[in-house]
């Protein structure tokens, strides 16, 4: 797999801005379901020239969601995910992500 296709986006959300704050700056992405943790790492390394330290996955289960139509109700779920958390060497930021 290709760098541009095992991440997909980052996750910006208020948690995620907190874990970017501090000494050793974790950052939040929503990564392809078959990319494993060494794939990501090295993925991070070559998209944004920074050294990830360590990588933990967490796969998102999918939720369920009502719309309501003209016909009625309609029940479905959103799609899962995967999300890694990776971990930077002290230092270290990704300007991309940060918005800098």
């Amino acid at each position: 797999m290709d760098a541009m296709t095992i991440i997909v986006e980052p996750v910006l959300t208020e948690k995620t801005n907190i874990m970017r704050e501090g000494e050793t700056k974790k950052y939040v992405f929503k990564v392809d379901r078959r990319a494993n943790k060494v794939q990501i790492m090295g993925a991070v390394k070559d998209l944004f020239n920074v050294q990830p330290v360590s990588c933990q996955i967490v796969n998102v289960k999918s939720k369920p969601r009502m719309a309501r139509t003209k016909s009625g109700m309609r029940h479905g779920k959103t799609t899962p995910w995967k999300k890694a958390i990776v971990t930077l060497k002290p230092g270290e930021k990704i300007a991309a992500v940060d918005g800098v």
